[in-house]
Formats: structure tokens, sequence, C-alpha cells
């Protein structure tokens, strides 16, 4: 049984399951948090001619459609260290939602801006394309 979604899931769930977890390892809040570090991240939308273009699965961190688009996705992720990226479409407009994250700041702003690009190309982007992110 799915308790839990670990990319958009239910806050109450998400507690009791870390409670659980806590619990069987013997840990405090104290060792649970220091086993985790949060990266560098960036979220940017792209507008799209219609947000239903982009389908997903596995909790919305893989796109099925359009074809080729996460493969292309995982291609560019290959570039950077310790990094992911996914795309969603938006539950309430005609955008697509990209996430990225790297081992810094100005690699996840790059990353993010890298998949806008393809998102807009392969997704029916409307308007002009994304614009690279400032450099530091």
């Amino acid at each position: 049984m799915d308790v839990c979604n670990q990319t958009v899931g239910d806050a109450i769930s998400d507690m009791l399951l870390v409670e659980s977890i806590l619990e069987a390892r013997l840990w405090s809040l104290e060792d649970w948090n220091s086993a985790y570090t949060d990266l560098p991240n960036r979220l940017l939308k792209v507008k799209v001619e219609d947000r239903n273009a982009i389908q997903t699965t596995d909790s919305e961190r893989k796109a099925t459609s359009p074809v080729g688009l996460q493969m292309a996705i995982d291609t560019t992720v290959a570039k950077y260290s310790k990094s992911r990226s996914f795309v969603r479409p938006s539950g309430t407009e005609d955008v697509v939602r990209v996430y990225a994250e790297a081992d810094n700041q100005t690699s996840a702003d790059q990353l993010a801006y890298d998949v806008a690009v393809l998102v807009h190309k392969l997704a029916g982007g409307v308007g002009d394309p994304p614009t690279p992110p400032m450099s530091s």
C-alpha cells in the first residue's frame, strides 16, 4: 500500500512515515536532518500552447510525451554534477514547470534553462524562448 508520494506527498502521511523510520532506526531529529543535504535548485515555467502535451509517470519525475523529451532531459542532466531535472504540466495554466537541481546554484540555473529550452522546442512553446540565466 502506498502511504505517501515522495514528490508531492500528503504532509500528514509523510510525517507518520518519517516518525516510523526514526523509531525503527532509533534516530533523533538531528540524526535525520544530518542525513540530508539540500542541493541548490531552480524552478522555471515555460508557456506552451497546450500543457497536456506533457505527460508524465513515476510521480511526475519522468516525461512520457512528447516523444524524445525525456531522453533529451536525461542527456542534458548527465552534463552536470549531482543533478536532476523533471518537468510537469501546470494544473491551472498552459505552462510547463521545470525543476532542476545541481551541485551549485550556477549549474542549477543553467540546467533549468537548458531543460526549459528543450520544453519550449519539443512541447509547443509559445512566444520567445526562455532567457539564459544571468552570469554571476
